[in-house]
């Protein structure tokens, strides 16, 4: 049997010419039609994507499915490959007392039985202050400060924050009151929360943290962070104020 090489060729060309006016379309917002979608578009579930709806579509049986997951407990992001700030992102040691779970909902957190916020307070904070990251120190931490805690705290650290004044909340510190307080159970408490006060450790990683923390020392000791010529923190600004027996 003879085969007609100018038919077949001139069957692909119109089969091919088809096929590629077909993706075309009037709508300058269409993309067309996709042949090889996975070349270009990723098949994996994506974050923050509702997937019960898809270019108009709607999927009833997925309209309620969670895309953002939370990441599995110890799981360590990837912060680079500096030393000292992967140490410092490493998973908190700490745990939250077992009651944390009804008082602060913790629940999938891994608790304990033992007092860890009095453990906490010897724990320096590893965030040390030096005369060449202090101002940019501060500078972060009276930007974290005001985001999330001044409307409680208030801007001076007094406790008097405007949800304080307006009735809505009672009983926030004054930090002032709390210099007797070690630098690991001010981690503690931002990181679980304590009383009326909520856990931040979705809100904050760990470096942000401690950044708070030298803030609000620096509430309880004015002069604290400064430096003097050398490159040492003054006498009086690594001293803690007054009342530091306080509780």
């Amino acid at each position: 049997m003879k085969i007609n090489f100018k038919a077949l060729a001139s069957f692909t060309i119109v089969s091919v010419s088809a096929l590629i006016l077909g993706s075309c379309t009037s709508n300058v917002d269409s993309p067309g039609l996709e042949y090889m979608p996975d070349m270009y578009r990723s098949p994996s579930i994506e974050v923050y994507v509702d997937y019960g709806e898809v270019r108009g579509r709607i999927n009833e049986d997925l309209k309620l499915q969670q895309s953002a997951l939370t990441p599995p407990s110890g799981a360590i992001p990837y912060y680079g490959k500096d030393s000292e700030t992967v140490m410092l992102m490493l998973p908190y040691f700490r745990k939250a007392n077992i009651a944390f779970k009804e008082t602060h909902g913790l629940y999938g957190t891994d608790l304990t039985l033992a007092d860890d916020y009095t453990a906490a307070a010897g724990d320096g904070n590893p965030y040390k202050l030096t005369a060449d990251n202090s101002e940019v120190t501060f500078k972060k931490g009276k930007e974290l400060y005001t985001a999330m805690c001044q409307h409680c705290h208030g801007e001076k650290g007094d406790g008097n924050g405007p949800m304080v004044l307006s009735g809505a909340y009672a009983g926030v510190p004054n930090y002032k009151d709390r210099s007797s307080l070690g630098d690991g159970q001010i981690f503690y408490s931002i990181y679980y929360g304590k009383g009326a006060m909520g856990s931040h450790s979705s809100l904050l990683d760990k470096k942000e943290i401690w950044t708070l923390v030298h803030y609000v020392r620096k509430f309880q000791n004015s002069e604290y962070g400064k430096f003097d010529a050398s490159g040492l923190m003054t006498a009086v600004a690594a001293a803690m104020p007054a009342d530091t027996l306080k509780k």
